[in-house]
């Protein structure tokens, strides 16, 4: 347990800290499922429009620190390839 104020404090914070990330990274991983599922339903318009949602959740996330800057550009890469290919 810890000791002094500033540790107490510390304490607080990790845990409110907690509470919003575990929010962004839920709402992240909606966003990108949401997209994934746009793209396996077929409809190229559905599926850009969930892309670009979930290409600024994700780069909000890595501002954020949720996630590295380069997982974050790794997911927004594949996806814009899987919406891409449903496009021709």
């Amino acid at each position: 347990m810890a000791n002094t104020s500033s540790a107490k404090k510390a304490a607080r914070q990790t845990l409110r800290r907690t509470d919003v990330n575990k929010s962004r990274r839920t709402q992240m991983r909606t966003t990108v499922r949401k997209a994934e599922e746009a793209i396996a339903g077929g409809v190229a318009k559905d599926a850009d429009a969930a892309f670009r949602e979930a290409q600024g959740k994700l780069a909000r996330s890595a501002q954020k620190g949720l996630v590295h800057k380069n997982t974050a550009a790794r997911k927004v890469a594949r996806l814009a390839k899987r919406v891409k290919a449903l496009a021709k």
